[in-house]
């Protein structure tokens, strides 16, 4: 059991790679909150029925009171919080000729700011206890662009300076701060992925990675669980790709 006694916290936990961290949090016994705005708890209670420990809390990771609230109630259920995984996302495409106020900030709110909200309301209980993980959910794009996705790509791009900022502030605390660059079928690119305007697009960029494949979410959470777990005692302010190589090509 690699997190035994841990409390994680999962941010965008309902569904996609998160519920995929929730569950395999769980199954190396950690005590695990599945946050999101909606639908958290058909997660949740599928871990208690495989004998784990979960609780969903809903939450609006862009408002403060909101992620407070949150904090507050993990601390009651479940204790003091040990791990915090920044995975709540969300996209808004389009042109930048095109592009709106409202697809620009609602993309930044969730990406940045809620992380930022959430970084803030976990990391006196690690600096109590002198141990924590914080690990946010970047992409590819932060270091390629991507067409029709400025906001997601300088939210994404935002987060890798945010990692090794807080990394270095924390360090002191044995409080390690990473991201992972994931490449997962979910709902969130549903949309890229079968909408024929860009399914070719991508079908063409999953061939031209090393692995030729994606991944299933679980796949993809073992990177979280890695750096969730004292195997990465020396590894932080890093980004690690679980990507099948895509990077390694462009």
């Amino acid at each position: 059991m690699m997190l035994q006694g841990k409390t994680a916290v999962v941010t965008g936990g309902a569904q996609g790679i998160g519920r995929a961290i929730c569950e395999l949090y769980a199954a190396q016994g950690a005590k695990v909150a599945v946050v999101d705005m909606q639908d958290g708890e058909a997660a949740a209670a599928g871990i208690r029925e495989g004998g784990g420990e979960a609780i969903y809390v809903q939450c609006d990771v862009t408002a403060r009171a909101s992620v407070n609230a949150a904090a507050a109630t993990i601390r009651e259920k479940l204790g003091q919080i040990d791990i915090l995984v920044n995975n709540a996302g969300n996209t808004s495409p389009a042109m930048i000729e095109k592009m709106t106020d409202d697809n620009w900030d609602k993309v930044i709110a969730v990406h940045m700011t809620g992380g930022f909200y959430w970084l803030q309301a976990a990391i006196p209980d690690m600096i109590e206890n002198k141990w924590g993980r914080v690990i946010f959910s970047s992409s590819f794009t932060a270091q390629l662009g991507s067409i029709g996705q400025l906001s997601y790509s300088a939210a994404k791009s935002g987060i890798l300076g945010m990692v090794r900022s807080a990394s270095r502030e924390l360090g002191k605390h044995n409080i390690l701060v990473n991201a992972v660059s994931p490449a997962a079928p979910t709902e969130m690119n549903r949309k890229v992925r079968e909408d024929p305007k860009f399914a070719e697009r991508h079908a063409a960029i999953v061939a031209a990675s090393t692995l030729r494949r994606e991944a299933p979410a679980d796949e993809v959470a073992k990177v979280y669980l890695f750096l969730a777990s004292d195997l990465s005692s020396f590894v932080t302010g890093q980004v690690i790709s679980a990507d099948g190589g895509h990077m390694m090509v462009r």
